[in-house]
C-alpha cells in the first residue's frame, strides 16, 4: 500500500512537471519566436551591409562591378536592394544583367523589374551558352538593350523589336530568391515614394556608420517589409546610401502555423506526459520487485541476468552485492564446467590414443607376421637341406622379405620423427616442371611395362619456381606417381598439371585413369597402414605408411593437399609457395 502511494505521488508530480515544461516551451515559441527571428535576420543584414560598404568602395569605379556586387547581395540575402543618391532617389543600376558577345560587339542586356518576370528568363543559363534576345536598344551605340523576350532558340520576331544573338560572357540573374523577385524589386520605388517625406530626418541619423530601420507595407498585397538604410559613401558630388528591403511575411506565416500546430499538439503532449509519468513512477517504485526476481533466479542457479539498481540507497547497495555474488557464482560454475569439459576431452583423447596404439600394434603385427612366417618357412626348408636347385631361390625370397620388413621399420621410424616434430626442412628454389620430369624418368620401366604415357602440362616450364625441400619433395612425387602407375589401366596416360595460382601459390595435380576410391575411404587414405583396396596383395601394396608420411611432409611445407575422384580415375593435388629465385639442384 505504501509503495502504491509513492508511485501515485511520483506519477502526479512527474505529469505536472512535464506538462509545465511543454507549456512553457510552446508559450515561448508563440510569444518570442517571431521577435527572435526578426532580430536575427536584421542583425545578419546589418553585418552584410557593412561588408557591402567595404566592397563598394573598391568597386565603385566600375559600374559593371557595382551591378554584379548588388546582384550577388540580393541573391544571397533574398532582399530588394538599391543604391540611393544624396536626395534619396534610386540610381539607375540594374543588379541583374546578361553580357552577350555578338560578333565584334559586346551587348549588355539589363534585366529590369519592369516589363519582365522571372518565369520569362530561361532556367540555368550558363556562360558560353548561345541566347537569342528580342528587345529595344537604350543607347545610340546599340550596346545596352532592354529585353522583352529571352530565348534559347529562334522564334518569330515581334514587330518593333530588335533581335540579338550572341554568346553569354557574363551574367547576374535572380537566384535563390522568393516568389516573383522582380516584382518585389519594383516595390522599392513605391516604398521610396511613401518614405521620402521623412528623408530630412534620416540625414542626421545616418552618420557614423549607423543604420536606420523602417517599416513599410505593400498596399496591394498587405505584406509587411522591413527597410534598412545605411550611408554608403561620402563624396564631392554628394553622399550615396544603401537601401535594403526584406519581407517579414515568412516569419508571420511560420508563427501562424505554429499556433495551429500547438492546438493539435496539446492532446499529444498530455497523453505523452501521462505515459511517461506512469513509466517513470513504475521504474522508481520497482526496485524491490527486481531484487525479488533476482533472488529467485539465484535460487535456481540462473546467473544469466542480474539487473543492477544504480541508486545510492540501500536498494542499490543490496543490488550490487547480489550482482557480485551472482558473478562470482557464475565464474565458479563456468570454471567447473570448463574443467569437466577438459576432463572429458582428456578422457576421449586418452581413449583415442589407446585405440590408435592398439590399431598400430595390430597393423605392425599383421605386417610383420606374414614376412616372418615366409622367412621361417624358407629357413626351415634350408635347415632340412632342401634340393640344391631351390636353395638360391629360398635365399632370395628370405632376403626379399627381410628387405620388406626393413622398409616397413624404416617408414615407421621416419613417420615417428614427423609425428615428434623432429624433421627440419631445408627449402630451396626449385624449377618444378623439370624437377618432376627428372623424377618421372625413374619410372620409365614401370611405365613401359604397363604401356603408360606420362604428360606434364606447364605453361612456364623454365620460369615456374617453388620453394621446397628437394629431398622431401621427391618423396612426395615418387609416392603420388607410384600410386598413379600402380592403379592406372594399361595403355592410358598419367597427366601432371602445373599451374600458377593467386597469392603466390603453385598447384600440382597428378591424375591417372583407373578405378575410383570409394567415397567412404577418401578421408582415410592418409591414415597409417590404410589401403583403399583391401584385397590387394603385399607385392603391390607397399607398407601402408607412404601417404601418412607424405601428409606430414606437405603440412611442413604449408601445403593445401587432397585427393578427388575424377570422371576417369583419381587425382592427387598439392600446393607449394612460388619462388622467384634460381633453381638449386
Amino acid at each position: 500500500m505504501k509503495r502504491q502511494s509513492v508511485a501515485l505521488k511520483l506519477f502526479v508530480v512527474t505529469s505536472v512537471l512535464i506538462l509545465l515544461v511543454f507549456s512553457l516551451l510552446l508559450l515561448a515559441q508563440g510569444m518570442f519566436f517571431e521577435r527572435f527571428y526578426r532580430m536575427s535576420k536584421i542583425n545578419d543584414l546589418e553585418k552584410s551591409m557593412n561588408q557591402f560598404v567595404q566592397q563598394y568602395k573598391q568597386a565603385k569605379s566600375s559600374e559593371q562591378q557595382v551591378s554584379r556586387l548588388l546582384g550577388a547581395f540580393m541573391n544571397e540575402h533574398d532582399t530588394s536592394t538599391a543604391i540611393l543618391n544624396t536626395r534619396f532617389e534610386r540610381t539607375s543600376i540594374d543588379p541583374y544583367f546578361l553580357e552577350l558577345e555578338a560578333g565584334s560587339k559586346t551587348i549588355t542586356v539589363r534585366i529590369s523589374e519592369e516589363g519582365m518576370t522571372v518565369d520569362e528568363i530561361p532556367k540555368e543559363i550558363q556562360i558560353g551558352e548561345t541566347l537569342v534576345v528580342d528587345g529595344i536598344f537604350m543607347d545610340e551605340e546599340d550596346t545596352i538593350m532592354l529585353p522583352v523576350v529571352i530565348q534559347q532558340t529562334d522564334a518569330a520576331l515581334k514587330e518593333g523589336l530588335v533581335r540579338v544573338q550572341g554568346v553569354v560572357t557574363h551574367l547576374m540573374l535572380p537566384e535563390q530568391r522568393s516568389y516573383n523577385p522582380l516584382y518585389q524589386d519594383a516595390l522599392v520605388d513605391d516604398a521610396l515614394l511613401d518614405l521620402t517625406p521623412q528623408a530630412e530626418q534620416w540625414q542626421s541619423r545616418l552618420g557614423n556608420d549607423s543604420v536606420i530601420q523602417l517599416e513599410w507595407q505593400d498596399k496591394w498585397s498587405g505584406i509587411p517589409y522591413t527597410i534598412l538604410i545605411r550611408q554608403l559613401s561620402v563624396g564631392s558630388k554628394g553622399n550615396a546610401y544603401l537601401f535594403v528591403m526584406t519581407s517579414m511575411q515568412p516569419v508571420g506565416e511560420a508563427v501562424g502555423v505554429l499556433k495551429q500546430y500547438v492546438v493539435y499538439l496539446a492532446p499529444v503532449i498530455v497523453l505523452l506526459a501521462i505515459i511517461l509519468s506512469l513509466i517513470y513512477s513504475r521504474i522508481v517504485s520497482r526496485p524491490l520487485v527486481l531484487l525479488s526476481r533476482s533472488a529467485a533466479r539465484l535460487a535456481k542457479l540462473d546467473f544469466t541476468e542480474q539487473p543492477t539498481i544504480h541508486s545510492k540507497d540501500e536498494f542499490g547497495e543490496l543490488s550490487r552485492s547480489m550482482v557480485a555474488m551472482s558473478r562470482n557464482l557464475d565464474i565458479a560454475m563456468q570454471e567447473l564446467t570448463h574443467a569437466n569439459v577438459r576432463l572429458q576431452e582428456d578422457v576421449e583423447e586418452k581413449q583415442r590414443s589407446e585405440q590408435l596404439r592398439k590399431e598400430l600394434i595390430a597393423n605392425i603385427s599383421h605386417e610383420l607376421k606374414t614376412p616372418l612366417g615366409i622367412v621361417k618357412g624358407f629357413a626351415e626348408g634350408l635347415q632340412d637341406e632342401v634340393a640344391s636347385e631351390k636353395r638360391e631361390r629360398y635365399l632370395a625370397l628370405i632376403v626379399n622379405e627381410t628387405d620388406r620388413m626393413n622398409a616397413l621399420i624404416m617408414d615407421m621410424l621416419e613417420l615417428s620423427k614427423f609425428e615428434a616434430k623432429a624433421i627440419q626442412l631445408q627449402p630451396r628454389s626449385i624449377a618444378l616442371a623439370s624437377f618432376i620430369q627428372r623424377v618421372g624418368d625413374s619410372f620409365a620401366q614401370q611405365l613401359e611395362m604397363k604401356q603408360l604415357q606420362l604428360r606434364i602440362n606447364a605453361n612456364e616450364e623454365e620460369g615456374l619456381y617453388v620453394q621446397a625441400d628437394p629431398r622431401r619433395l621427391e618423396q612426395v612425387i615418387l609416392n603420388f606417381m607410384s600410386n598413379a602407375i600402380r592403379h592406372a589401366v594399361e595403355n592410358s596416360t598419367i597427366t601432371i598439371d602445373i599451374q600458377r595460382m593467386p597469392l603466390g601459390k603453385v598447384t600440382t595435380v597428378i591424375e591417372n585413369r583407373g578405378p575410383a576410391i570409394p567415397k567412404e575411404d577418401i578421408s582415410r587414405i592418409w591414415d597409417h597402414f590404410y589401403r583403399a583396396e583391401r584385397s590387394r596383395d603385399r607385392k603391390t601394396g607397399g607398407t601402408g605408411l607412404g601417404l601418412a608420411i607424405i601428409k606430414h611432409i606437405l603440412e611442413l611445407h604449408g601445403s593445401e593437399y587432397g585427393v578427388t575422384n575424377t570422371k576417369q580415375g583419381v587425382a592427387f593435388s598439392f600446393t607449394l609457395d612460388e619462388s622467384g629465385g634460381t633453381t638449386h639442384d
